[in-house]
């Protein structure tokens, strides 16, 4: 059984790529959280197939709806959500849907529907003499599953199954902003060989760098702090200054920090789907005004989580933490985020020190291989093992993965900081939350 993040606070979900829909259900949410759907709909909108122009030509409205633990006194406004009409032997049932409501602490179901299947694209793929796409799932999972596997758009293996980490990863996003003012923000920072000049991580760090600087010369009566604090207060970055940035990611050319880097990064992505190839990417994810405290030293460890929920993500190859690859060339003299009484002053270690995190941002950065799925002639067999020359006949795929990858990673990164947030509670047990009467 498949679970993203738990044990407190998981997401399970079912479906394939060209089944009748995706189905999510999201276990451990606590009461009284307000969620409309509206609010998730907004991150399922940057997912869906067809929100990027240089994505895959799939095109779906990926409308999500809910069907179970939400809950209002205001019955009209809890049942306003999409209605559902199903037809069974010429019976026809309908139902309304929650569009807002309070969570309940039950578990939490929702549907997305698929619309736009061309199963007949995947024809060339089904049977024991069906062709394996080079680099994909096709020859492991059809003799995994002893032949007994959906062949059509990749199964439960296709980037569609992800409509579940970013439901889930919704709702846990908006509880951790409602208690912890946590943001989460990804920048897509390379693009083959094409790299970025800004990064997430940098532009925050010379930001609160600033920020405790001029806090520190006020404090001694050089130089007022009053203009930074709508930047950083007390280690917090604020809603301002989140809202700029993310302003800059939703009107570049593909969503990066960097807006020259990502108008040449379009090209080198249209340039690649003229050829009928794919290329790779490195998207970096930030989370912000993170709760310190939260995470285990060892086998709970949240960098190891982290590393293995954005990294076992479809196509990632790496997930680099902090500075990354970078430290194995430096010395510890030069890889200490040095300490002072207001925190930490830099922050190579993204956030985290032995897994536990430090109120510093938590910096992450995942590689993507090129997409899989690609026009061009390659070498390949059939399930049979039988060899072949590998042409694709028909379908649809992203050129860059990594264009779309960026708020999957954000809502992983979310589950588990929800699950280590609920964790690190459990331990703090108060006999008052404990009385009926």
């Amino acid at each position: 059984m498949e679970i993203l993040g738990g044990p407190l606070f998981a997401v399970a979900g079912a479906g394939e790529s060209h089944g009748p829909a995706i189905t999510t259900i999201v276990f451990g949410c606590p009461p009284g959280l307000k969620i409309s759907r509206s609010a998730v709909q907004q991150y399922l909108d940057r997912r869906r197939p067809g929100g990027s122009k240089h994505g895959t030509p799939r095109h779906e409205a990926d409308k999500v709806v809910f069907l179970s633990g939400l809950y209002s006194e205001d019955h009209d406004q809890l049942l306003s959500g999409p209605s559902i009409r199903i037809e069974v032997e010429g019976s026809e049932s309908q139902t309304e849907t929650y569009e807002e409501g309070y969570t309940t602490g039950e578990s939490i179901a929702a549907i997305v529907l698929s619309t736009s299947k061309k199963s007949r694209h995947y024809e060339q793929f089904a049977g024991p003499t069906g062709e394996v796409r080079p680099g994909h799932t096709d020859l492991v999972k059809y003799h995994k599953s002893k032949g007994f596997v959906d062949i059509r758009g990749g199964g439960r293996s296709s980037y569609r199954s992800t409509i579940s980490d970013v439901i889930g990863g919704s709702i846990a996003r908006i509880f951790l902003q409602e208690h912890f003012g946590t943001v989460i923000l990804s920048s897509i920072c390379q693009v083959g060989p094409l790299k970025a000049s800004r990064s997430l991580a940098t532009h925050f760090e010379q930001r609160g760098r600033g920020a405790a600087g001029a806090k520190e010369q006020g404090s001694r009566g050089a130089v007022s702090a009053k203009g930074q604090r709508s930047v950083i207060e007390n280690g917090r970055f604020s809603a301002e200054e989140i809202r700029q940035v993310e302003e800059v990611l939703e009107n570049s050319e593909i969503h990066s920090i960097d807006p020259e880097f990502a108008r040449e990064a379009g090209e080198l992505i249209k340039q690649i789907r003229i050829e009928g190839d794919s290329i790779g990417a490195t998207v970096e994810v930030v989370a912000l005004n993170v709760p310190p405290l939260i995470g285990e030293p060892l086998y709970q460890s949240l960098k190891l989580r982290l590393m293995g929920a954005l990294g076992g993500l479809h196509a990632a190859q790496f997930c680099e933490v902090g500075a990354g690859a970078e430290i194995v060339a430096r010395r510890g003299s030069e890889n200490n985020d040095p300490i002072r009484r207001t925190g930490y002053q830099t922050n190579n270690q993204g956030g985290m020190i032995g897994g536990v995190t430090t109120g510093m941002p938590i910096v992450c950065r995942v590689g993507f291989k090129p997409t899989s799925t690609i026009i061009k002639p390659q070498l390949s067999v059939r399930k049979n093992l039988e060899e072949i020359d590998f042409q694709l006949k028909k379908g649809r795929h992203d050129p860059c993965v990594g264009v779309r990858a960026g708020i999957t990673l954000e809502s992983r990164m979310a589950i588990e900081l929800m699950n280590a947030v609920l964790m690190h509670q459990s331990q703090r047990v108060d006999a008052e939350n404990f009385k009926l009467f």
